[in-house]
């Protein structure tokens, strides 16, 4: 059982991880409401996916906005160790495993493949008896 001083390798990991995607969530937001500013650069990295959500206007940077901070509150909760993180990050994780396997499926093998792969290891990790035993669950408040 893992208590709240013992290291676990990838706890610290996974928690970057989710702030780290919200930030690069909402770099996208930002550049997508905003085109044209000098962070348009960075979209030289992948620049089909630009092309593809600019195409959508700034109602998809809207969303990767509220993906983003979506993403810094289930990292919040993953750090205080908090089921409600534990639990909203297993959907983040589960919901990526089901785009990639859409992807697959639709023909793109390798960028699928290789998400579902990715995904799918994440997933594992975050269901594993010992990840789930660090998640603290608040006491109900004994109201009636």
């Amino acid at each position: 059982m893992l208590t709240q001083t013992s290291p676990f390798r990838g706890f610290r990991v996974f928690g970057i991880f989710l702030f780290f995607g919200a930030a690069m969530a909402s770099f996208a937001g930002v550049t997508l409401i905003w085109p044209g500013t000098f962070l348009d650069c960075l979209w030289a990295l992948n620049l089909q996916a630009y092309k593809q959500l600019g195409r959508w206007g700034s109602g998809v940077g809207v969303g990767f906005l509220a993906l983003a901070a979506a993403l810094a509150v289930v990292g919040t909760g993953w750090f205080l160790r908090r089921f409600w993180g534990w639990s909203l990050a297993t959907v983040v994780i589960a919901t990526q495993v089901l785009a990639n396997m859409v992807n697959v499926v639709k023909g793109d093998f390798l960028r699928g493949g290789v998400g579902l792969i990715f995904a799918g290891v994440l997933l594992y990790f975050l269901l594993r008896p010992q990840v789930r035993s660090a998640f603290h669950k608040r006491p109900s408040s004994g109201a009636c």
